[in-house]
């Protein structure tokens, strides 16, 4: 069945939104040129596909929430694992789609997404791996953070877990919001979910609260 299709609503505007529509207006390229040109010089941009990979079973089901290009979606569709990515914005999609065709893709906006979307679009509802990384979190819409990690955490399989990565502070846009670790972790519980580990990167460093990243492994009590 086909992927659904990207379309428009009444939604309050994301971040993301916010920080495209200012790089079209100054002329630069973005977040898709940007991925484009460090793939065409072979430059690495698996570290966050290697972790993953390492935190789910063989031939897993994991969603890509927030898949962007494609990039680790695919790194982690080539090493054996059956992978749907999420994303709404309709200039990103076209582009992971030509780029990476054997990906699937369905457009949605992670504070609507639900298992229906999925369904509806032929993909499975439950994952053993939900994986939202790339400073996701830090560009939705206001105040829907809660939102979609309850979302998220509804499409976890039994034993399921999640990975996320965010710029806790010095985000690369300025219209990203800034996510305490404190924070985030309260809205974590209020879905019902516990962090299992906090690491500084995607390669295991101990977490540093000065420190400008962190990385999250969330799962259920």
């Amino acid at each position: 069945m086909a992927d659904l299709a990207c379309h428009s609503d009444a939604m309050t505007r994301t971040r993301w939104e916010l920080a495209r529509d200012h790089e079209r207006a100054s002329g630069s390229g973005g977040y898709g040129a940007h991925y484009a040109r460090l793939v065409a010089e072979g430059q690495d941009v698996e570290g966050e596909a290697r972790l993953a990979d390492a935190l789910a079973p063989r031939s897993a089901r994991i969603l890509d929430a927030g898949s962007g290009m494609g990039r680790v979606g695919a790194s982690l569709q080539a090493r054996g694992h059956r992978v749907v990515g999420v994303d709404f914005d309709p200039e990103i999609v076209a582009q992971s789609r030509r780029t990476y065709p054997a990906l699937p893709v369905v457009c949605s906006r992670l504070d609507d997404l639900r298992p229906a979307t999925l369904a509806a679009a032929g993909h499975l509802t439950a994952f053993d791996l939900v994986v939202c990384v790339g400073n996701v979190l830090i560009l939705l819409a206001p105040d829907s953070e809660r939102t979609v990690l309850a979302n998220l955490a509804a499409l976890l399989a039994d034993q399921g877990r999640m990975l996320v990565g965010f710029h806790i502070r010095d985000a690369p846009s300025p219209f990203a919001r800034s996510y305490a670790v404190a924070e985030f972790t309260a809205d974590v519980e209020a879905v019902g979910l516990v962090v299992e580990s906090r690491y500084r990167s995607y390669d295991l460093r101990p977490f540093a609260p000065d420190g400008d990243y962190a990385v999250h492994v969330l799962r259920r009590p």
